[in-house]
């Protein structure tokens, strides 16, 4: 099993369902997102159009926060999910230089909205403080059978979640689908760092220029 994501920007509102729930399913600490959605202007005048793109951990098959980690506490499971060991993470930041995408965090002791919040409560019973964290593809739901909390949100369908090596997936078959009807194909974002992201996207149908690739875009610029 090979477990991957497919975000269809064509579906793609804004709405930030998708962040909401995360933060909600997770209990992450102040201004730390797995699921965030940039409003993202490509093109050059005259043809410019501005687009949501959600962002969240691409669970590189080549992953540079996991050959970063001076303590190993990265590792990849068997399905493809990279996760960090809060018991052996002791908050050296290497993976959070390593990520080219930005998608991990160090948390902070201070770092909450609320402190006497119930459902944070909760939350700190998961969540160490200087340590390392990011999205797992809602790990602690796929391993009851269930979708990640930001796909069973979106309420346009735009995240389709799946096993990429079996061809009667969902992921699957959108992605033969839309390659049938629409002629897309997914892409990765910045694919020339050869990380090998297993969070894949398609492009909106009428095709706008950009492939967040462009000349002059940076590591961790999207």
């Amino acid at each position: 099993m090979k477990l991957g994501f497919l975000v269809d920007l064509q579906r793609c509102i804004g709405c930030d369902m998708c962040t909401i729930a995360c933060k909600q399913e997770n209990g992450t600490p102040a201004d730390v997102f797995f699921a965030r959605v940039l409003n993202v202007e490509a093109g050059e005048y005259p043809s410019v159009r501005r687009f949501y793109l959600p962002v969240l951990c691409n669970q590189c098959e080549d992953a540079p926060c996991l050959k970063a980690c001076p303590n190993k506490a990265i590792f990849r499971r068997e399905d493809g999910i990279v996760i960090i060991d809060q018991d052996r993470c002791k908050g050296a930041g290497a993976c959070v230089s390593a990520c080219p995408y930005g998608n991990i965090y160090l948390t902070s002791e201070n770092q909450w909205y609320t402190p006497d919040s119930p459902h944070e409560a909760v939350a700190k019973e998961r969540v160490k403080d200087h340590v390392a964290m990011k999205c797992t593809y809602c790990a602690q739901r796929v391993d009851n059978g269930l979708e990640p909390a930001c796909v069973v949100a979106c309420p346009t369908d735009a995240r389709i979640f799946g096993d990429l090596d079996d061809p009667d997936s969902k992921i699957s078959r959108y992605i033969a689908e839309q390659k049938e009807s629409t002629d897309r194909e997914p892409f990765g974002l910045l694919e020339q760092l050869g990380t090998q992201p297993k969070t894949r996207y398609l492009a909106p149908v009428n095709k706008p220029e950009v492939c967040l690739e462009t000349e002059g875009t940076k590591e961790g610029e999207y």
